[in-house]
């Protein structure tokens, strides 16, 4: 009888170690998805914003270069 009770307690206590383990790994698990999800989040962010300010530029170039082009036109027409 002392047997059992040493293996059924053996048991109890492998049962609830590998529990924890579950549980630990499970939420090492979930921190790591969540890192993963903020790193994504944070390389969107940052290229939408390199995204914009080329697009800036490229429109802020593209109206001066129309403008000259225009007086310049304007300039050859008048003379």
């Amino acid at each position: 009888m002392k047997m059992r009770q040493s293996i059924s307690q053996f048991e109890a206590d492998f049962e609830q170690e590998t529990s924890l383990e579950r549980r630990r790994r499970e939420q090492l698990r979930r921190r790591a998805a969540n890192r993963s999800r903020a790193r994504r989040i944070e390389r969107t962010q940052q290229s939408g914003t390199v995204r914009f300010s080329v697009l800036a530029i490229c429109l802020t170039v593209t109206v001066v270069v129309v403008a000259i082009a225009m007086f310049e036109a304007l300039s050859i027409l008048i003379s």
